[in-house]
């Protein structure tokens, strides 16, 4: 295939390259040391092989403040989350992947159709908008990356000896394809269902004491958030990246994490059911890398997704998902509190009944699956009552230019069918008649390459724009972008656009987007004015 790299020439300043070296100069970002080298094995222990020690002391006494006062409360809604996951996994089972919800890309201006998508987004956290970009454009996509990366044998992936993920973040394919219109308006539309609620009661916000302040959140000015790529071959079997979550891992417990937010207060408090995984104004202050970890997100990203470059279905490679995100996170979140009274003496009915499972004591350190530092990684070992084997499915079968997003809590799995789940039996037996080590078919068992661009969704808040700052100093460097592991990158790559050629061929949008150009928080048509103050704040962050 014949790669069509060609960029319509827009409308923009005449100063744009001296904009860009000023701006450069100017910006107030906050200095963050950069991570250490790596792949994306420095992330999970599961791909590195690494053994994870068992946490410190300090986060059983973390354990005990976050249930203080609420052990009875917790314990009952235990007991109502054990029996929702139940109803949950047989409506999974009977659904398989038509669980998941779709809309076309050009219906999401539909009424009718964008409220059906809505209400399924909003249960299940994962969803499929078919035909963003055409598709011959996705498939030009690829080819030129194959040549960036041909044309640069020094690029570095994992697996090292065959790549499937590149550690590469600025090569022409993936500017277009974040910057492409289509994109962002998916992006806008997908970020939209969420809320963000001045008087949340969620949110703790020390600074300010009049809860009826419009939160710093833009929900329509999509940031460009850069990320690596797949192109996972035929019959591979070493890229086994297992059920995980994004966004930090121990995180999620400690007081200056999530907690800074409060936004998984309900479920600490015995209320998971109050708990609402759209809210987002209490994720504002959060601080979900603490650990300074290769790959841990420091962005507020309300979806994780990837654009499809290729054909994928079940079994080749595609990606796996839990719909079901507020009952598997308060499920994630309730596990390290509660201890099973009989364990490999019972028979798996049994051992997951409800009174099987008691308050921990004395509090135990462990956080099942997280690690400081690292992606939160679940097994059926260490989550027995999410039933992974069953509740993750297939996204349904995309075509290239298709769209996947899962919100920033979903749990998913990148393999055909089910990792090879390496169980720590030390420290979570399983009864008997579970085995200790699960292996399903792990090889990408199709006829063609199982390709994705990752571009996640995030709003424009002021730590994003901050973030966008720094990321844009690599951008100009060619160099790994802030959240992923340093190093070179690609600052003497052959074929890497440079960044004024990108600011005059990009649009104006595409331009805020990467943080190249001012946010209009004035005259701009449409800009609602609680996003003004957001909008002027992420002016004064970038320099502009």
């Amino acid at each position: 295939m014949t790669s069509k790299f060609t960029l319509a020439r827009m409308d923009v300043p005449t100063c744009a390259t001296i904009h860009i070296r000023s701006v450069a100069t100017t910006a107030t970002s906050t200095s963050t040391s950069p991570k250490p080298a790596g792949d994306i094995s420095s992330v999970f222990p599961s791909l590195s092989g690494t053994a994870s020690p068992p946490l410190p002391p300090r986060f059983a006494d973390l354990k005990r403040r976050l249930i203080r006062g609420h052990e009875s409360r917790i314990q009952d809604s235990w007991r109502r989350l054990l029996v929702a996951l139940q109803q949950q996994r047989q409506e999974i089972t009977a659904l398989g992947s038509a669980i998941v919800p779709e809309i076309n890309f050009w219906d999401l201006s539909d009424v009718p159709q964008r409220t059906r998508f809505r209400d399924g987004l909003h249960k299940r956290g994962v969803a499929v908008i078919r035909g963003v970009v055409p598709e011959n454009e996705a498939l030009d996509w690829k080819e030129l990356l194959r040549r960036y990366i041909r044309t640069n044998p020094s690029t570095r992936g994992f697996p090292p000896a065959n790549p499937a993920v590149y550690e590469l973040y600025w090569s022409p394919s993936q500017i277009l394809a974040r910057t492409h219109t289509n994109i962002l308006r998916v992006q806008k539309s997908l970020m939209s269902h969420w809320r963000a609620t001045p008087s949340s009661s969620s949110t703790k916000n020390n600074d300010n004491d009049n809860n009826n302040v419009a939160p710093l959140i833009s929900t329509s000015h999509p940031l460009a958030y850069a990320d690596r790529l797949r192109i996972r071959q035929p019959g591979d079997s070493s890229f086994a990246l297992g059920p995980h979550i994004d966004g930090g891992s121990v995180e999620r417990w400690e007081e200056h994490g999530y907690g800074l937010g409060g936004v998984y207060d309900h479920i600490f408090h015995g209320e998971w059911e109050s708990y609402d995984p759209w809210e987002a104004t209490s994720r504002l202050p959060v601080k979900s890398d603490l650990y300074n970890g290769a790959g841990a997100c420091s962005m507020y990203r309300m979806f994780q997704g990837w654009l499809a470059m290729s054909e994928m279905r079940a079994g080749e490679g595609h990606l796996m998902v839990c719909p079901m995100v507020k009952e598997a996170m308060a499920y994630l979140l309730l596990r390290p509190f509660f201890t099973p009274k009989r364990d490999t003496t019972a028979a798996p009915a049994a051992y997951l009944e409800p009174e099987n499972w008691t308050l921990e004591h004395p509090m135990t350190s462990a956080l099942q699956g997280a690690v400081p530092g690292n992606g939160q990684e679940l097994s059926p070992a260490m989550q027995p009552h999410l039933d992974l084997e069953n509740t993750m499915v297939h996204v349904p079968r995309v075509r290239p230019g298709d769209y996947v997003a899962w919100h920033c809590d979903s749990t998913s799995i990148t393999l055909p069918l089910l990792l090879l789940l390496v169980i720590n039996t030390s420290t979570n037996p399983l009864p008997a008649h579970q085995p200790a080590i699960h292996a399903v078919d792990s090889i990408h068992t199709g006829t063609s390459d199982s390709s994705v661009l990752y571009i996640p969704a995030c709003p424009l808040t002021e730590a994003n724009a901050d973030y966008l700052a720094r990321q844009r100093e690599t951008f100009a460097e060619g160099t790994p972008a802030p959240d992923f592991p340093s190093g070179e990158g690609e600052a003497h790559h052959r074929g890497r656009l440079a960044p004024e050629y990108v600011m005059g061929n990009i649009s104006r949008e595409a331009q805020r987007a990467m943080g190249l150009a001012p946010f209009d928080s004035r005259g701009a048509a449409g800009v609602l004015e609680r996003e003004r103050a957001v909008l002027e704040k992420a002016n004064e962050v970038l320099g502009f």
